[in-house]
């Protein structure tokens, strides 16, 4: 019996530094854009290849590292870059036998132009059929980002959760889960117990951008899930359990941020593997932000990804105000 499955996706990730190029944002700051010489040889400084990620890869990983009996569903191809997902995934703890292995498609493979702290992802998804697997009846399951094909894998994925009630469900939706619309996915929004996205995610799911975080955070509540989080990047979390709403900070960088790639996946893996270990909410999301800060000074999703021990070294002198505050 596993106590976490992520399901999801999983990749490799190839992130290329590059070492000249520009970022042009508009006024406000937003709607950035990384701009590289049209036409030219473009140099760049080294290539990290980097196995076993994806949101959902990166969750079954850090759960692993946290002590919990993790599996991932997914899919791969039957090539030489699945092989290096599956011993990734194994050499971490991570049980690959819900892993399926799909003859003609390829392993997803992203390319990550990595600039300065941050970075722009180039996706392609391999058309891969979606079945669940009989997973048992895991503590928790963590449902996140799919491929643009698995919308009936949802409905799927419902119905086994209608037949083990006590499995809880934590949800951190994918772009194509965002773009599907609230109204495709109110079942699944209906059984989560605990829902993870940023600011800028929640106001496309709500459809709205002009509302306060408070507001932000009922609106979302209102869909379904027991309790909401919402990050806003390097600025904290914000947390609602249908009562009192919290703000946990972030915890401080040791050094500038090196690569922030996965800093979301671990404070939403982390928080949900905390509490499967017994913590209580404020607990889990100190956690959360212990691992999101480790995850960005180092490169991909999960060379940072800390033990539990690691964790509570790092809380043992955590600042005095780093706990999670209320709201009013």
């Amino acid at each position: 019996m596993h106590d976490f499955v992520a399901i999801g996706e999983t990749t490799i990730d190839a992130f290329i530094k590059l070492e000249n190029a520009s970022v042009n944002c508009d006024v406000d700051k937003e709607n950035c854009k990384i701009c590289l010489p049209f036409a030219a040889k473009v140099p760049y400084e080294f290539v990290v290849e980097v196995p076993a990620v994806g949101n959902a890869g990166n969750a079954s990983v850090s759960a692993s590292r946290l002590g919990l009996k993790s599996a991932l569903v997914a899919n791969i191809g039957k090539d030489s870059d699945g092989e290096k997902c599956l011993r990734a995934l194994e050499a971490d703890g991570v049980s690959t036998e819900y892993i399926g292995i799909q003859e003609g498609e390829k392993t997803n493979y992203h390319y990550v132009l990595w600039y300065e702290s941050d970075r722009t992802i180039l996706q392609k998804h391999s058309k891969f059929i979606y079945k669940l697997p009989d997973i048992g009846e895991p503590s928790w399951v963590y449902l996140t980002s799919l491929g643009k094909d698995s919308d009936k894998y949802h409905t799927e994925i419902v119905e086994y959760l209608k037949g083990h009630p006590n499995i809880k469900l934590a949800f951190q939706p994918g772009i194509f889960q965002i773009g599907l619309g609230k109204d495709k996915l109110k079942d699944i929004y209906g059984r989560t117990d605990i829902f993870f996205c940023n600011v800028g995610e929640a106001e496309k799911i709500l459809g709205i951008d002009t509302l306060g975080i408070n507001e932000l955070l009922k609106r979302m509540q209102a869909l379904g899930p027991k309790i909401v989080v919402i990050t806003d990047g390097p600025n904290g979390a914000y947390v609602f359990d249908g009562k009192d709403i919290l703000f946990q900070p972030p915890y401080p960088d040791p050094k500038p941020p090196y690569e922030r790639t996965g800093a979301g996946d671990a404070f939403a893996s982390t928080t949900v593997a905390a509490l499967a270990l017994g913590n209580d909410l404020p607990t889990a999301l100190s956690w959360g932000a212990v691992n999101s800060m480790s995850v960005v000074q180092q490169v991909g999703a999960q060379k940072g990804l800390l033990t539990r021990p690691q964790i509570e070294e790092y809380l043992k002198t955590a600042p005095p105000d780093f706990k999670a505050k209320q709201v009013k």
